[in-house]
């Protein structure tokens, strides 16, 4: 069964599974962080809230936190969380795979994780990964509306951060404590200048253009 196009805000159904059940079932939210970054992994959470637990207060898009509130936040989320599961898929997968494909595989492993939890997942956007293990909902902007994909958010936009901080201690020149692998000037700048370095994504445009301009700039000679 093919899937329909979402509309701006809607939800798509995934193949052909009634997700009316999402009512009576727990629900695993899902979201993922840095698929635009030339560098880093993409990073995707589940997370599954159980209503008779104690509820985390304060759960917004991740986008509209601060660093700090995520941390206060991240830490809320897996102490209550029923379940939850986190996925880091590296640079070098994305190219193999090509981000979009690498996302899907994130996305997939990550509701595995928490498959034992929960009877159906919300996947933030308007793609839905192949044999996920229960039926599944693409929710446009979920991150805004639904309190787990929020959580999910939460999880992976820390994790990421985290693991962009530990590449600026061994990649100080980059600024990935700054940009977080997103294409800055600054971080432009500094690929222009140093080339890319093993956790950059060469799939990605400006980080071709970086490396081919650099080996000639080495070499002393102009790029044909």
């Amino acid at each position: 069964m093919r899937q329909r196009p979402p509309r701006a805000g809607g939800i798509t159904r995934s193949d052909g599974h009634d997700c009316s059940l999402a009512a009576t079932l727990l629900v695993a939210g899902v979201d993922e962080a840095g698929r635009g970054p030339l560098a880093g992994p993409v990073v995707v959470a589940a997370v599954v809230f159980d209503p008779a637990r104690p509820r985390v207060n304060g759960l917004d898009d991740s986008k509209q936190l601060c660093a700090s509130r995520r941390e206060t936040l991240y830490a809320r989320i897996v102490e209550r969380a029923l379940a939850w599961h986190v996925v880091t898929i590296a640079a070098s997968e994305i190219d193999r795979l090509n981000i979009h494909q690498a996302t899907m595989l994130g996305m997939r492993q990550a509701v595995e994780g928490v498959a034992h939890a929960a009877g159906c997942a919300r996947i933030d956007g308007n793609a839905l990964p192949r044999g996920l293990p229960c039926p599944a909902e693409a929710w446009v902007g979920g991150d805004a509306r639904d309190r787990s994909i929020m959580a999910a958010s939460i999880l992976a936009k820390v994790t990421r951060d985290r693991a962009l901080q530990a590449l600026h201690a061994c990649y100080p020149h980059y600024g990935f404590d700054a940009h977080k692998g997103y294409g800055t000037p600054a971080h432009l700048q500094a690929l222009r200048a140093h080339g890319p370095c093993p956790e950059h994504r060469r799939s990605f445009a400006p980080v071709r253009a970086s490396e081919s301009r650099d080996l000639f700039a080495d070499l002393g000679v102009s790029a044909p």
